[in-house]
């Protein structure tokens, strides 16, 4: 009997219950893209547009070595370009010491 009533009650329940409110338009599609579209900007112009620049200047020193430049390794040693290849060049870092390096180790030129 219990059941009989529970059902009974609910159905009176959803008779007397006021109609829905009409639901609201959708959100504007641009609108909700616009913080993913503003956190990609940011990114691009804080961490991938200044690494390309750099990795752009760092191929152009490469490019621009020259007998007599005065340059230091990535590893910190310091020395004169006397011989350039295609992809190496050795370095006199001290009278009558020379050594082979790759261009990628090229760090500066001072």
């Amino acid at each position: 009997m219990s059941v009989l009533f529970s059902v009974a009650f609910a159905a009176q329940e959803v008779a007397s219950s006021p109609a829905p409110a009409p639901q609201q338009a959708a959100p504007n599609v641009f609108a909700q893209l616009l913080p993913l579209i503003f956190i990609v900007a940011i990114f691009y112009f804080l961490l991938i547009r200044p690494q390309q620049q750099r990795q752009r200047s760092q191929q152009e020193l490469w490019k621009s070595l020259k007998k007599g430049d005065r340059v230091v390794t990535i590893g910190g040693i310091h020395g004169v370009v006397t011989q350039v290849d295609e992809d190496e060049v050795v370095l006199e870092v001290a009278k009558d010491v020379r050594i082979r390096f790759s261009k990628t180790a090229i760090a500066a030129k001072k």
